[in-house]
């Protein structure tokens, strides 16, 4: 089909949930991806921080592809090898217990909650329930994520939102204390807070909150669904932030461009959930796993330290511009938010997809960077370039 064919079609048979922009995307090689006609484009998003190996690498395309021709799916009922040595491989590099699979972040997120819950009441019963998040947070769209999610514009239309959810200020410890009342179960943060604007929270700040939980048993969940396998540099960004939570959810990479997520249970959560109180159909799905195995494989320390090198190259190139645009750039590994100043970070993107860059924004100021995690030295400075003209012509 030609792009034009498949945009009139999508506009008749697809539901307007999305605000697209203007290209439709046939292929891709590394970070670097193809229209119907061959325009190419330098991929800055990643299909929103999943397609962390890029496109068309070999080792996962091979993965996949064997163990499709092998077996696609046989559901939890049964044991599959691809499942569990996906678990054994995230366990091993994390030192959390074992591992509840599911498909995309906000079911992961769901999990963690009704994990979080059933250890509180299974302990003391009734009564201990609310999970504090944080202002700016984000962490999915089911009924109940948009509820445990700290920004207003998402508390609309569907009504009722599930109850017992308290929202804390980032980094103001004083705030969270106040709100660790006897009713509290958890604590769930993004380490990173993406769709907020790529906020890092102050690692002093993390650091008290956990201490504040275990004097509590208040129970920390760290959301990883877009910080983690690898994006900001260590394959989670708790080991960065060296802390060990109870229970961490994941996404997003974590199959290099299949649907899978997941959460991760520690000492204190690993037996809570059993059988009849949680499931999904799809989670485990052996074809994902396989491309798992091969996304951790890749995980390596040197293949990680890129990833730092990267981002910083990304950072240091982006602020010597010295364009009075550019207020700062934040975030980190390959998980950046260039926030801006006098320019409105969604006309600057349209102008980057015009000439060739596919990029993302975060938050009421910032342009998000999400590349594939093996992009070149060369497609990013193509990138930057692109990037450097756009905001230029503004």
């Amino acid at each position: 089909m030609t792009s034009a064919e498949i945009k009139k079609l999508d506009g008749e048979r697809v539901m307007h949930t999305y605000g697209r922009f203007d290209v439709a995307i046939e292929k891709g090689e590394g970070a670097t991806l193809y229209t119907p006609e061959g325009d190419k484009y330098i991929d800055f998003a990643a299909g929103i921080g999943v397609n962390c190996l890029g496109y068309g690498n070999e080792k996962w395309l091979k993965a996949v592809t064997e163990q499709a021709g092998k077996l696609q799916h046989i559901s939890n009922l049964f044991y599959s090898e691809p499942c569990v040595r996906l678990a054994q491989k995230l366990t091993d590099k994390t030192g959390l217990k074992n591992v509840f699979f599911a498909n995309g972040g906000g079911e992961a997120n769901e999990g963690m909650i009704k994990c979080a819950r059933k250890y509180s009441f299974d302990k003391y019963g009734q009564g201990r329930s609310t999970v504090i998040t944080l202002f700016q947070s984000f962490h999915g769209r089911t009924i109940t994520t948009l509820a445990a999610t700290g920004q207003d514009v998402f508390h609309n239309y569907f009504f009722p939102f599930t109850e017992g959810f308290k929202y804390a200020k980032a980094n103001d410890i004083e705030d969270m204390k106040s709100l660790m009342t006897t009713d509290v179960c958890a604590v769930m943060m993004e380490l990173v807070q993406g769709e907020g604007g790529v906020l890092p929270l102050d690692k002093e700040y993390v650091k008290e909150v956990e201490a504040l939980c275990k004097a509590h048993d208040i129970l920390l969940l760290i959301d990883e669904v877009q910080t983690g396998v690898g994006r900001t540099g260590s394959l989670f960004c708790f080991q960065k932030y060296g802390i060990t939570p109870d229970i961490v959810s994941f996404a997003k990479g974590i199959a290099g461009g299949l649907p899978m997520a997941g959460i991760m249970a520690g000492e204190k959560t690993c037996n809570v959930l059993t059988p009849g109180t949680h499931a999904t159909t799809f989670g485990g799905n052996p074809v994902a796993a396989a491309g798992g195995c091969v996304v951790l494989d890749t995980m390596t320390d040197e293949f990680l330290s890129e990833v730092d090198k990267k981002g910083e190259y990304i950072k240091d190139t982006v602020l010597s511009w010295n364009d009075p645009r550019v207020k700062t750039v934040r975030g980190m590994g390959l998980m950046l938010g260039i926030v801006l100043e006098g320019a409105a970070p969604g006309e600057i993107l349209k102008k980057c997809v015009a000439k060739g860059l596919l990029a993302l924004t975060a938050g009421e100021d910032a342009l998000r960077l999400l590349p594939p995690l093996v992009i070149t030295y060369g497609e990013i400075v193509e990138g930057l370039n692109i990037l450097k003209a756009a905001l230029e012509e503004e």
